[in-house]
């Protein structure tokens, strides 16, 4: 178990790393994230939200979508995440859709929470119902946008996900 427990340190190191890097060089949040396959790292990634403009662009996506990318593949399966910080809810979605089997994290919520990276008030939000929420969510066209669905449960040779 010790080798185990030392390869789990070596990914997590390398992902605290990558949050330190992503400090000292301005280009994003104090987060890091590798994914690792067959004992390899196949895709590691800073935040760098502030640096390319893109509020999605933080370790754990650009990650994603650089492993998804190395294998040819939208299905992580077979895969794990070491993450600097325990995933925000955007994250938490794109790592479940992704299938990666296990996620090591090593801060808490709490405390990016200390360092006012504070993700509380979406997981309040998404409890409450739409018409409740601080940000307006409308429907609206259903009936026209359900076409799609429509067409999509019809077709036969489409890529399930």
């Amino acid at each position: 178990m010790a080798s185990a427990n030392s390869e789990h340190s070596r990914f997590m190191r390398e992902a605290i790393a990558l949050s330190i890097k992503s400090v000292n060089s301005g280009q994003g949040g104090p987060f890091g994230a590798v994914i690792v396959k067959d004992g390899e790292i196949i895709a590691k990634a800073h935040n760098m939200v502030t640096s390319i403009n893109d509020p999605t662009a933080h370790a754990e996506i650009v990650a994603i979508r650089q492993a998804c990318q190395k294998l040819k593949t939208f299905k992580l399966n077979g895969c794990q995440l070491y993450t600097s910080c325990e995933p925000c809810p955007m994250c938490l979605g794109a790592i479940y859709w992704s299938r990666v089997d296990r996620v090591y994290y090593a801060n808490t919520k709490a405390d990016a929470a200390d360092i006012d990276f504070d993700d509380q008030f979406i997981y309040e939000e998404l409890d409450l119902p739409i018409s409740d929420r601080r940000l307006p969510i409308i429907q609206i066209l259903r009936d026209e946008a359900l076409q799609a669905f429509k067409l999509w449960s019809e077709k036969v040779d489409k890529i399930e996900y």
